[in-house]
């Protein structure tokens, strides 16, 4: 059976070009159109693009600062980080890149794999923290893009997987590499440890999101690895919405601390983006000037070579056609839909 690997991803503009971003922001606002009130379809679209011409000025000039996003480029990356690892082990599989809300998107990756012959369609959402918006939408746009082109494709999606051993030892690996680059102590009592996660409304966490709770057993698991006995959790939220967002806000909980040093790690991202570049890089480095406090952050490791081992190590029971529950995998309960894997659900006997 001809089988290709979806790796799904958020997407984001690769130049500052206004037309490109307010696109990219009205299918991100309607996509969550059911944060906000709305009779009709009608309605929700004409809000998304209230939303996206009122916060597109802003983040045009993040663009611009940074030189246009680069996760497309990383993701691509990644790609090809997977094809090889999956080569050596015998594989011979085709990796489609997907984005959620800016080219190639979802239906772009799903047409290609059509094209190309691929009878089984492993979908991969490169999130490592499952969330609504993100892993379980992005598993939705795919069975519904192949649904449209009527490509009668057999699809198996896969949502969380932080507790993957490779992906805790990477991500922890990267944290000590910037304490050693910098003569750092992290147990020092005038250095603050702050993991920023993206944050995520309430309103999901209302309707049963666990993602707050994979955000703080995936911090406690890395301090954990690396001798943290003391850490910060903040969240990097949007307030384009009047609704309630996860707390403490990342820029707000860096305000009151009173430290000679902060180190902030992104946990939620596997690539470096305008979250990453600009509010952390540009404007948290800036408040902390203010304070007269040094800044660090510790860079995304999108790169690693382990990445290939680690996403590989996610599809080979789906490859080889072996029980995924030997990989520890179970039904994933975010997504509770046949043939979702993940590796957060309990067992269920």
């Amino acid at each position: 059976m001809k089988t290709g690997i979806a790796l799904l991803n958020f997407g984001e503009p690769a130049e500052p070009e206004r037309d490109r971003v307010v696109a990219y922001l009205e299918r991100i606002f309607y996509a969550n159109a059911d944060l906000e009130e709305a009779d009709t379809k009608e309605e929700a679209k004409e809000r998304a693009r209230q939303l996206a011409k009122r916060r597109a000025p802003g983040l045009i000039e993040e663009y611009k600062e940074i030189g246009g996003s680069p996760l497309n480029e990383q993701a691509g990356t990644q790609g090809d980080l997977l094809e090889s690892s999956l080569a050596d082990r015998g594989y011979d599989v085709t990796a489609y890149n997907g984005m959620q809300y800016t080219e190639p998107f979802i239906e772009d990756a799903v047409e290609a794999a059509r094209d190309d012959g691929i009878e089984k369609l492993i979908g991969l959402p490169v999130y490592p923290l499952c969330g609504p918006s993100t892993n379980v939408l992005a598993l939705d746009e795919l069975e519904e893009a192949a649904e449209n082109i009527d490509f009668d494709v057999e699809i198996q999606g896969i949502t969380g997987w932080h507790k993957h051993p490779t992906y805790n030892r990477v991500r922890a690996d990267a944290i000590r590499s910037v304490v050693d680059e910098h003569g750092l102590d992290l147990s020092d009592p005038e250095t603050a440890f702050v993991f920023s996660a993206h944050g995520t409304p309430a309103h999901y966490l209302d309707e049963g999101s666990r993602y707050d709770i994979y955000v703080e057993e995936f911090c406690e698991t890395v301090a954990s690895m690396l001798g943290i006995e003391e850490y910060h959790l903040g969240y990097q939220n949007h307030g384009n919405r009047d609704i309630p967002w996860t707390e403490p806000e990342t820029e707000d909980l860096v305000a009151e601390l009173d430290h000679d040093r902060v180190v902030v790690d992104p946990v939620s991202f596997l690539h470096e983006q305008s979250e990453t570049l600009s509010e952390l890089d540009i404007e948290l480095d800036e408040d902390a000037i203010d304070e007269n406090q040094e800044f660090y952050r510790v860079p995304i490791p999108h790169d690693d070579a382990r990445l290939g081992e680690l996403f590989a190590d996610l599809v080979e029971p789906f490859l080889a056609d072996f029980e995924p529950e030997y990989y520890q995998y179970r039904q994933c309960q975010c997504r509770d839909e046949p043939g979702t894997m993940c590796l957060n659900a309990p067992r269920s006997d």
